[in-house]
């Protein structure tokens, strides 16, 4: 299957990631000299963008309005079968949605937010081939929350994880972390930790992206080099490989992680 071709995605589970940049050129500067991606235009607009890495969508890169005086940020988008379904039990279960669900292309999306304040978007409709884990896509997608249990109730709720129904994702519990998995391999975590009191909005409840790359201590050169800032490189929770928290010129917040 052609990486550009439409597909309609696993239900609930991540389908897409996207960041909106004070600067659209830049941004793409930045994250081609770091992550080495090319991008072309994406069908939404001169404004928006989409990622390649060895020729396969990984991201999308878009402007965001001058008005909009909101943080820029990593976004993290589930695939549903109803978006307006979907609004409806977030704002049932004292969650927000924030923006939508709009028409946007081929698709609907919404921005929300869940009890904690960690955000996160919604997709209905196909996307390009694309899963967490495979190829260039994002390794893993993590929610670093107050409690892990309680968040995935809520998603679970929203996004009909563990459901039991075909089509859908599974939940279990590895590792002191809440595993999602899309029936074949693992496309979220869900990790609590005691942030209540954290200034710091690196450790706030967010949605994070890991993005795989071969040569770390490269990478986080390269990313200082162009204006961004990084820490140290250190060995992922479960062991496997390293990894680096890198922060963007403008903020956004993403991690890299190697074997």
């Amino acid at each position: 299957m052609s990486p550009h071709e439409p597909v309609v995605p696993v239900r609930g589970a991540p389908c897409w990631v996207s960041l909106m940049a004070r600067d659209l050129k830049a941004a793409q500067e930045f994250y081609s000299a770091v992550l080495g991606w090319r991008f072309r235009p994406a069908s939404l607009g001169d404004e928006f963008s989409v990622a390649l890495s060895d020729g396969e969508p990984v991201a999308g890169i878009g402007a965001l309005a001058p008005s909009f005086q909101v943080a820029v940020a990593w976004t993290s988008y589930f695939a549903v079968a109803d978006a307006d379904d979907t609004a409806a039990r977030i704002r049932e279960r004292g969650a927000t949605v924030a923006v939508g669900p709009l028409k946007l292309g081929p698709g609907r999306a919404a921005h929300a937010a869940d009890r904690d304040g960690a955000t996160f978007g919604f997709w209905e409709g196909q996307t390009m081939a694309w899963s967490v884990g495979h190829g260039s896509a994002p390794a893993c997608l993590e929610l670093r929350t107050r409690d892990a249990f309680e968040a995935a109730i809520f998603y679970a709720e929203v996004f009909d994880w563990a459901s039991k129904e075909p089509g859908g994702c599974d939940v279990t519990y590895e590792h002191d972390q809440v595993i999602v998995s899309d029936g074949t391999h693992m496309v979220a975590a869900l990790r609590g930790g005691g942030v209540e009191a954290a200034p710091d909005p690196r450790v706030r409840p967010r949605w994070h992206v890991y993005f795989p790359v071969r040569d770390i201590e490269a990478v986080t050169a390269a990313a200082v080099a162009a204006g961004g800032t990084v820490t140290p490189i250190t060995p992922n929770p479960d062991g496997r490989g390293v990894q680096s928290v890198i922060r963007d010129p403008d903020g956004g917040l993403f991690t890299v992680t190697a074997p």
